[in-house]
């Protein structure tokens, strides 16, 4: 009770219907006396709002202004560029014709890991293929742990076995195939585009070579967040601290000593 949540855009990633559950939740955490704020741009989040602050009028330098604040009954009849868009005056247009492809396929027949049915699946090439589905309906299964292991295994000899199926045609189209994941850059969830890079080491370098590091005698591992001794003990060189929550994701906060 009394609590303030502060949500940024839960809904990334939400099938629409369980887009509906976390809207439910929301809603039970106000009722029991909390106040909720959510950074969405969710049609139906924005329309299940008690309240709604529309920043605009547009992005960058164009924005940083508040365009509309009220009930959302009442946004829709404003001229802001949100407004335009959840009322229908405009829209993201379907393209009339869908790009025809190459001609060529992929197919997986008998797909039977985890959720799946034995199914038989076409990925036809030269397109942009969109795989959906509710939360545990089994595309990750589908894609991940099937699709993806098979082609790894044929072009690179990857070790990772996919999940039980029966025949896949139409690999001779394709000569390679880029998995890219949600998975953190580097070994530790402190790697960073400067570690992953290896600029980093030169930076360490840097400081190693000034002259009061040189009388300290420091290494560069002084200069690491991932060493005791250099790094910040309070967060252990992660440069944030994790508050658990009952019912929601960890929270991350800035840590105040670093």
């Amino acid at each position: 009770v009394n609590v303030l949540y502060i949500l940024d855009e839960p809904s990334i990633g939400l099938h629409q219907r369980d887009n509906l559950r976390l809207i439910h939740s929301l809603r039970e955490l106000r009722d029991i006396g909390n106040s909720v704020i959510v950074v969405e741009h969710d049609k139906e989040m924005m329309i299940a709002a008690d309240y709604v602050i529309d920043m605009g009028p547009k992005a960058g330098r164009l924005g940083g202004e508040v365009v509309f604040e009220g009930i959302p009954k009442k946004m829709l009849q404003m001229d802001t560029l949100t407004s335009q868009y959840l009322s229908g005056k405009k829209k993201i247009e379907v393209p009339a014709e869908r790009r025809k492809g190459n001609g060529k396929s992929i197919w997986i027949c008998g797909a039977k890991g985890n959720n799946l049915k034995n199914v038989d699946v076409e990925f036809p090439l030269g397109k942009m293929i969109c795989v959906t589905g509710v939360s545990g309906s089994g595309k990750s299964t589908l894609i991940n742990d099937t699709l993806q292991p098979i082609l790894s295994q044929k072009f690179y000899r990857s070790l990772q076995d996919p999940l039980e199926y029966d025949s896949i045609e139409g690999v001779e189209y394709i000569d390679k195939v880029v998995n890219v994941d949600q998975s953190p850059l580097g070994k530790t969830p402190r790697s960073n585009p400067a570690t992953y890079t290896g600029v980093f080491s030169d930076i360490r370098n840097l400081y190693v070579g000034l002259p009061e590091a040189k009388i300290r005698g420091y290494k560069p591992g002084r200069f690491s967040f991932n060493v005791i001794g250099g790094r910040c003990e309070v967060c252990s060189g992660n440069g944030y601290k994790t508050i658990e929550m009952n019912f929601l994701p960890d929270v991350y906060v800035p840590c105040e000593v670093c």
